[in-house]
């Protein structure tokens, strides 16, 4: 792997932006891919860019390593996901630097409960809990996060 740049999507990437997605979701054991998944989280992407969605990828020379989609007005961090073949690599933490850069001084985000291994990231990486709440969109119990700029 080389060092993959973090940029906007492009338009004719967002299939591949979907199987990314699809290949992550499933490597937290929480779901099993599947044609209907894939379909689900393409249509997904675009009409959640038609919602606000700023979308970026962690390009690898061509290859899509990486999603992330912020929803800046909310200062809200919607997806963070890391293709398999490049998880443990730091790029979850480079992906999470440049979000802070688009949104130095406060974020959000909220991570399915059952994803353990996240949620436990984002609390090594200064994001406090403040609660649950169900998804409308998947069924999921979803963990509530805020991370907020130290004072000085």
């Amino acid at each position: 792997m080389s060092d993959p740049i973090i940029r906007p999507a492009r338009t004719e990437e967002y299939d591949e932006i979907g199987r990314v997605w699809m290949e992550s979701w499933v490597s937290t054991g929480l779901a099993e891919a599947s044609e209907f998944l894939l379909a689900n989280l393409r249509a997904r992407i675009r009409r959640e860019i038609e919602d606000g969605w700023s979308l970026f990828v962690a390009d690898d020379a061509g290859t899509i390593a990486a999603m992330l989609a912020l929803h800046l007005p909310k200062l809200y961090l919607d997806m963070l996901f890391v293709g398999p073949p490049y998880q443990g690599q730091s790029l979850g933490r480079k992906l999470l630097a440049f979000t802070r850069a688009q949104m130095p001084d406060e974020i959000y985000l909220r991570c399915v409960r059952e994803n353990e291994k996240a949620w436990r990231w984002y609390e090594r990486e200064g994001f406090v809990f403040e609660g649950e709440e169900l998804s409308p969109v998947t069924g999921f119990v979803m963990k509530c996060y805020r991370w907020k700029r130290a004072a000085g």
